[in-house]
């Protein structure tokens, strides 16, 4: 099972007024593993310096640091910080670490511009408006605008080229280049419900978003036109993210199932079905198994998922049914810890878990496919003059 590591709860509530509200929509892991963020309600969010105090944190979870003891110690070390986004916070996302030097160029022959070569948090509000924070100073970069409802989920490339998507009630989904001073770039319309959700495939080719629609949109990252629609799920699909070598997308519900897709070829591979397990439970009510978020692991070998039903499932990607679970009350999020071995996960009351997760060596098999996947499609796996076998794993159809 996995064990509770640590618990963080908001302190002693101030008298804030009736918009304000304590959940926590989003938490989040920057792509190194030096910072957490939590939104913990009432506009509030919290950057914290990852590990967390040694007491709560086994050996061999320390975050893999840029530089080094010495360094460290010159500078002091890093701060918590609480930003006041003077609306409710629902997105969060973490900018790729380091920028790449054409930035720091531009950035020179634009001084006007302000600098976000740095690593940045972006927040998506109730009002639609977008903040980015640097986020070793706490200090605030950009408000972006445009949206004209909640923004609901927020998502940069893995590629570290600052452009960020956002996914918003108002039905839309908006591309943001941080290079160019936060210029909208794009607007992609379709959706006919809420957005919930927006994930960039790691090869920087595909995004994915899932609004209150039984159906999954696939967008080129290249183009910006729609790839195909994914059907499916029989309610709203409110959760997505890809596999870390882009080959694999899931996508989770209210109709209680993840579906596992091969994005290129939009084909179904599997679905994990969300089972009542506490007998006391009424299994009639389907909402009580209703999921919530849905996330990878970062070697992409386990799943992790959040349910109405109380309960933390982890799941090995071979299995139909989960490999362990963990009682957990009024779920909204989840997300791994970058390098493995802890999953964080947020809650209405407004408070943030961290759980153990399976630390697994990766077979040599997994690790070649994980390799050819990064760079190789569906499409251009079956062309290669290879066994059916080896084609039929490389394409996760060995299931």
């Amino acid at each position: 099972e996995p064990l509770l590591l640590a618990e963080l709860k908001p302190g002693r509530p101030h008298q804030f007024d009736w918009k304000s509200s304590c959940e926590t929509w989003s938490v989040a892991f920057s792509p190194d593993g030096s910072w957490f963020a939590w939104s913990q309600g009432h506009c509030i969010v919290k950057l914290i310096p990852w590990p967390l105090e040694e007491q709560f944190i086994p050996k061999g979870f320390e975050a893999k640091s840029r530089s080094s003891k010495n360094e460290t110690k010159g500078r002091g070390s890093p701060k918590e910080k609480t930003l006041d986004c003077g609306q409710i916070v629902w997105g969060l996302a973490f900018s790729p670490w380091p920028s790449p030097p054409s930035r720091k160029l531009w950035a020179r022959h634009h001084p006007q511009v302000p600098d976000v070569s740095c690593l940045v948090l972006a927040t998506g509000l109730n009002d639609g408006q977008i903040k980015i924070w640097e986020v070793q100073t706490g200090l605030l970069l950009l408000n972006l605008s445009g949206h004209q409802d909640v923004v609901r989920d927020l998502s940069f490339t893995p590629s570290g080229s600052l452009i960020l998507v956002s996914a918003s009630r108002d039905k839309t989904l908006r591309i943001w280049d941080l290079n160019k001073h936060g210029k909208q770039i794009q607007v992609l319309s379709g959706h006919l419900q809420w957005v919930y959700c927006c994930s960039i495939s790691p090869d920087c080719s595909m995004l994915c978003s899932a609004a209150g629609e039984k159906s999954v949109f696939l967008w080129s990252m290249r183009s910006y036109t729609l790839i195909r629609k994914l059907e499916g799920h029989q309610s709203s699909v409110v959760s997505c993210d890809f596999s870390p070598d882009s080959a694999l997308l899931v996508t989770a519900s209210y109709d209680t199932n993840v579906i596992m897709w091969d994005p290129y070829t939009g084909e179904r591979l599997r679905s994990l079905h969300h089972t009542q397990v506490d007998p006391a439970m009424d299994d009639s009510d389907v909402h009580i198994s209703s999921l919530r978020s849905v996330c990878f692991s970062p070697e992409g070998l386990y799943l992790a998922t959040v349910a109405d039903d109380r309960l933390l499932r982890i799941w090995a990607l071979e299995l139909k049914t989960p490999i362990a679970f963990a009682p957990m009350t009024n779920g909204l999020c989840c997300t791994f810890f970058p390098h493995g071995g802890v999953i964080a996960t947020g809650t209405r009351d407004g408070h943030v878990q961290f759980w153990t997760a399976p630390r697994v060596l990766s077979s040599l098999k997994h690790l070649c496919r994980k390799a050819l996947r990064s760079f190789l499609t569906t499409y251009q796996v079956l062309a290669l003059p290879i066994p059916k076998k080896m084609k039929e794993f490389l394409t996760y159809r060995t299931f």
